[in-house]
């Protein structure tokens, strides 16, 4: 599983290490998006939280990422990347792969200094009519909240995964190459440090 705050390049590095490792790279965006326009049961029920504005319950994300680790793919393995958020559902998480006869062989957790962080969301712009802009939630400001709420609800994640001896702690600053190299060592001696 991939941990770390918005902007420590989760995504990037998902792709990276699940194709080394021959595995999926499973993100919950990509499974609310296939739920939902497959219209899927979990789907219809995600989609009305969603179209009212609210937050999914921990319940049917869950139930939708365990039913996408149930797939044949991911069989000999996954990488989860973004998921979970919250102590509650990894929590659940950890039910739902006992369950399905699985568990996790490693989190790493990408780490970058705040004031990184807010340089490279804030430096991001997208290509509209022609024009480069900057998305709303890539302002300084907005990262800067986006960061908290990180802080709150999900770095908790780190000291649950640690207790368990699974957490990989890696510095994200580098090259993706850099970065990946560090990543690929840290999950050879999963529950330590790169600086250890």
């Amino acid at each position: 599983m991939l941990l770390g705050p918005p902007g420590a390049g989760k995504g990037t590095q998902a792709q990276v290490i699940a194709g080394r490792l021959g595995v999926p790279a499973i993100s919950t965006g990509d499974i609310f998006r296939a739920n939902v326009s497959g219209q899927t049961e979990l789907g219809k029920q995600a989609k009305s939280y969603m179209d009212a504005g609210d937050l999914v319950p921990d319940e049917i994300t869950v139930a939708m990422v365990k039913d996408r680790l149930a797939e044949t793919d991911a069989k000999g393995g996954f990488l989860l990347d973004g998921f979970p958020r919250t102590i509650a559902q990894g929590e659940q998480l950890r039910g739902s792969l006992q369950e399905l006869g699985h568990h996790l062989d490693c989190v790493l957790e990408l780490v970058v200094d705040e004031d990184e962080l807010v340089r490279r969301l804030s430096g991001r712009r997208m290509l509209v009519d022609g024009e480069w802009v900057q998305r709303d939630d890539d302002k300084p400001e907005t990262v800067r909240h986006r960061l908290e709420v990180y802080r709150e609800q999900t770095a908790p994640l780190s000291g649950f995964y640690a207790s368990e001896g699974l957490l990989a702690q890696i510095d994200a600053i580098g090259s993706i190459e850099e970065v990946t190299a560090r990543a690929m060592a840290a999950l050879e001696r999963p529950g330590q440090s790169d600086d250890s």
